[in-house]
C-alpha cells in the first residue's frame, strides 16, 4: 500500500529440501522501519475519494429510494397532524439540492481529514519507529 523502507533482518531456507525430498517454500522476515509521508499521503487521498463517491453515489441512491417511496409526504403529514399548521414543509429541508449539496460539503470534508491523518500517521510512525525498531514481518512464498 506504501512504499515502505525494508531492512533484512534474517533470512531463512530457500527451498532447502525437508525430510523426504519435498522443497519448502521459501520465507523472509523484514523489517518496515519508516513509511514515506508523500506515498502514504497519496494513497490515503485515493481511498478516501473512493469513499466519498461511494457515500455521495449510495446517499443519493438512499434518498431517491426514501423519494419514490412517498416517504417525505408521509412524514411531512404525521408532522401537519400532530402539530396543527402546514407552515412548515419538511419537503424544503430534504431537497434534492440540498441533501447533495450537505452530501458534497461533508464528503470533501471526509477526502481532507483523511487524507491529513494518514499522512499524520505517517509521521508518527517514523517517529515511534526510530524508538522501537518498526514493524517486523515474514513473507512466504507458499
Amino acid at each position: 500500500m506504501t512504499a515502505p523502507s525494508t531492512r533484512t533482518v534474517a533470512d531463512a531456507a530457500v527451498l532447502t529440501p525437508a525430510p523426504g525430498g519435498v522443497a519448502r517454500p521459501r520465507t523472509r522476515r523484514l523489517r518496515v522501519t519508516q513509511l514515506d509521508p508523500w506515498s502514504v499521503a497519496k494513497m490515503s487521498f485515493l481511498l478516501s475519494l473512493a469513499v466519498a463517491i461511494i457515500t455521495v453515489v449510495s446517499l443519493l441512491l438512499l434518498w431517491l429510494v426514501l423519494q419514490a417511496g412517498g416517504v417525505f409526504t408521509s412524514l411531512n403529514q404525521a408532522i401537519v397532524d400532530i402539530v396543527g399548521q402546514s407552515s412548515n414543509n419538511i419537503t424544503r429541508y430534504f431537497d434534492f439540492g440540498t441533501v447533495l449539496g450537505v452530501c458534497l460539503g461533508l464528503a470533501a470534508l471526509d477526502v481532507v481529514l483523511v487524507t491529513a491523518i494518514g499522512t499524520l500517521f505517517a509521521l508518527i510512525y517514523n517517529l515511534a519507529a526510530s524508538f522501537v525498531g518498526g514493524v517486523q514481518i515474514t513473507l512466504s512464498d507458499e
